[in-house]
């Protein structure tokens, strides 16, 4: 259901031409799977809030397991899924959660409002130059992970 509303990506060329063409507006990249059960509940969130942010932000979705995007989930280090990542104005934006790893949101939303929360928080830091933003969301809403470094 969510694939009909938002577009799929799957080539880095279209992805690169996605992050490098959308100006003045946050792109959301969701990383994922479409047989994942998180990734659908997340895909759901998004699609039902795509057009409430879209005057500030544009949706997709990236499919993690693409051959061509193997480039993309290294560079990001995307083991977990779903994650998310922001860019705008081709740059990417990261956000401080509380976690330790600021560079993408890494699970589901609990609810759409938390998704336009986050989006919003992260267009209105773009606007003002920052490249990193505060979550607002409290901490009991966003989830952790136990993260794992290899080889330490």
């Amino acid at each position: 259901m969510s694939e009909l509303l938002l577009t799929t990506v799957s080539k880095k060329r279209d992805l690169d031409r996605m992050i490098r063409d959308t100006l003045d507006k946050v792109l959301v990249l969701r990383f994922g799977r479409p047989s994942d059960p998180v990734c659908l509940q997340l895909d759901q969130i998004l699609a039902r809030a795509s057009r409430e942010v879209s005057k500030f932000a544009s949706v997709a979705l990236v499919d993690a397991d693409a051959e061509e995007i193997q480039v993309y989930v290294k560079y990001f280090d995307i083991t977990l899924f779903p994650s998310t990542v922001f860019f705008f104005n081709a740059h990417h934006m990261k956000m401080d959660s509380g976690t330790a790893d600021h560079t993408k949101w890494v699970g589901s939303f609990q609810r759409k409002q938390d998704f336009i929360d986050v989006v919003e928080a992260i267009y209105r830091g773009a606007m003002k130059g920052k490249m990193i933003v505060n979550c607002p969301l409290p901490p009991e809403r966003i989830p952790k992970f136990q993260l794992l470094f290899k080889d330490l």
